[in-house]
């Protein structure tokens, strides 16, 4: 009898152990994809800028994903505040940036779910970070990012600078009477959601890349009609090559071999071999090659064609143009799936995202977007792509 006791009460205590754990668990929450939406409202609350850093988890539960959602994506959510987003990219654990340029001069920082963590000013003290020349505060205005492959830092270019010393605001024409500062790339923290160091590029930089060995930044310079090329450690432009007019987007070979990069000013895209600097051209591919991105395996890169309207899909190993489709007015900027089967192309006239099969271009569906999207990313932990609208919103779909 005594022993039944014992077993009955063993019995007893590890019920209630388990009965803890879920209580726990179920109060904690999941994270996954079936959490209500952030309204405008609620992302505008969250967008003072913080007087110390936050420590933020980069860490992030994949979702499971129902393959069918990828050429049928429904909207998750719209978001809003004090934004004015001109790209937006994902970190691939769990983070979203998005850019918003010298109307805002802000970084905004968002979980998966689209709920605000953190609004990060461009203002910077340059000599704390040894930069000579412009004492006090100077301002950027963050336009495109780029996140490593380790999780630890997201890359910003300014399209300007302002403060003292700093010639008048750049532009896309590339004049002016006393012509055009270079300009500087912030590196945040992904944990502390801070700029903890800056790099000089060259003259109205827009596009960034990471080298998959996270060995390289990679900037383009608008009106320096070149590449910056900076080393991560130390963080600092080692050399910037020269591309011609425009040179816009840029995407790297996963053996981290070789960049290719856009040239807007022409119809034409430079191969840039990172072992030894040296380029050869894709020529003739369409008129204003502007955003890329490449297939998992590296074998098709994908541009869009801002001179003629429409996405070319291109042989990396020849160079040839493989097929070429019309998706909507202006197509801007890119993503593809992380399987390398869709692509999501924003197109900045007509407010919609055209969602494409990679294979063989065929536009499978249309998504109304807020007015002028012009930066997208695929958020690979919960299965979303998010396009950013230069209007001042952005909008999230389940895919």
């Amino acid at each position: 009898m005594a022993r039944t006791r014992l077993v009955l009460a063993a019995t007893l205590v590890v019920a209630i152990v388990i009965l803890v754990g879920l209580t726990l668990r179920d109060r904690g929450g999941s994270g996954g994809s079936g959490g209500s939406g952030v309204s405008g409202g609620e992302a505008a609350a969250g967008t003072s800028p913080r007087d110390e850093p936050t420590s933020t988890s980069t860490t992030s539960t994949t979702t499971p994903h129902d393959p069918a959602k990828l050429f049928d994506p429904v909207k998750f959510t719209t978001i809003g505040g004090q934004i004015s987003p001109k790209s937006v990219i994902s970190t691939g654990n769990g983070l979203v940036f998005a850019q918003n340029m010298m109307y805002n001069h802000t970084v905004t920082v968002y979980d998966r779910d689209g709920k605000l963590l953190a609004t990060i000013p461009d203002a910077v003290d340059l000599s704390a970070f040894g930069v000579d020349g412009h004492p006090g505060t100077s301002k950027g205005a963050p336009v495109e990012a780029a996140a490593d492959h380790a999780n630890r830092y997201v890359y910003a270019s300014n399209y300007s600078m302002y403060g003292d010393n700093f010639l008048p605001e750049g532009s896309d024409e590339c004049g002016g009477p006393r012509g055009i500062s270079p300009s500087y790339t912030y590196r945040i923290d992904q944990k502390t959601l801070a700029i903890d160091a800056v790099a000089q590029v060259g003259e109205v930089p827009k596009y960034v890349a990471v080298t998959p060995d996270d060995k390289y930044v990679l900037v383009t310079n608008w009106c320096g009609y070149d590449l910056s090329v900076l080393t991560t450690d130390p963080f600092e432009q080692v050399m910037r090559i020269p591309l011609g007019r425009y040179p816009r987007g840029i995407v790297v070979t996963p053996d981290s071999r070789t960049a290719y990069v856009a040239v807007m000013g022409s119809s034409d895209i430079a191969k840039v071999d990172l072992t030894t600097f040296e380029v050869s051209w894709f020529r003739g591919v369409g008129s204003g090659p502007r955003h890329l991105v490449l297939s998992p395996d590296g074998t098709r890169l994908y541009a869009t064609l801002n001179g003629e309207g429409r996405v070319a899909a291109i042989d990396t190993a020849t160079g040839n143009v493989l097929q070429k489709v019309t998706t909507g007015k202006a197509p801007r900027s890119m993503a593809i799936s992380p399987d390398g089967k869709a692509l999501y192309v924003v197109n900045y006239e007509s407010s919609n995202v055209s969602v494409l099969r990679a294979d063989d271009l065929s536009v499978v569906k249309t998504l109304a977007t807020c007015g002028n999207p012009i930066g997208i990313t695929y958020e690979p932990t919960a299965h979303r792509v998010w396009a950013a609208c230069y209007g001042g919103e952005i909008i999230v779909f389940d895919a």
